[in-house]
């Protein structure tokens, strides 16, 4: 067998599988906090991100929804990133969960006066703990997916059996 013939490793460009991965992220994970908001399960409006930018009165109205559904997929988009340049050889669950609790430590503790977020100990229990898992499995989904494409050794192995 020549050399010329041998399969090729196929790398996954990381900038292109973040933006998918963050789209992905964003699109069901930002779908599924505004569900929690409609549910009641959570009072914080699904358009919080663009809070400092826009008026409350708006983004209480179905179009400040969908704005802060778009807000959200943005975010997801620059937390993959960060996520993938940074952490993607990191193996298994964890480390996508602990980037979650960031991001919610972040957003709810650090910034909550930036997106005019009353501070988690002032907030109802099922708020805090609604959006506490909702980050916690935003980052797992993140960290997770980005972990089997960049460290699952099936593919490997494939390969090398192939040549």
């Amino acid at each position: 067998m020549s050399s010329s013939s041998k399969p090729k490793s196929v790398q996954t460009n990381p900038f292109y599988f973040s933006i998918e991965l963050g789209y992905f992220a964003g699109l069901i994970w930002g779908g599924l906090h505004w569900l929690m908001y409609v549910l009641h399960f959570t009072k914080v409006i699904p358009g919080f991100l663009a809070e400092p930018f826009f008026k409350h009165e708006f983004l209480l109205t179905p179009a400040g929804h969908l704005l802060g559904y778009l807000c959200f997929i943005v975010l997801s988009v620059l937390a993959s990133l960060i996520y993938v340049f940074i952490l993607r050889k990191l193996n298994g669950p964890w480390p996508g969960m602990i980037y979650g609790v960031l991001w919610w430590s972040v957003l709810f503790l650090a910034c909550s006066r930036l997106f005019l977020l009353q501070p988690p100990f002032k907030l109802p229990w099922d708020t805090v703990i609604s959006e506490f898992c909702l980050f916690l499995l935003w980052g797992l989904f993140i960290g997770y997916t980005a972990a089997i494409e960049y460290t699952d050794e099936r593919k490997r192995e494939q390969q090398t059996k192939l040549a």
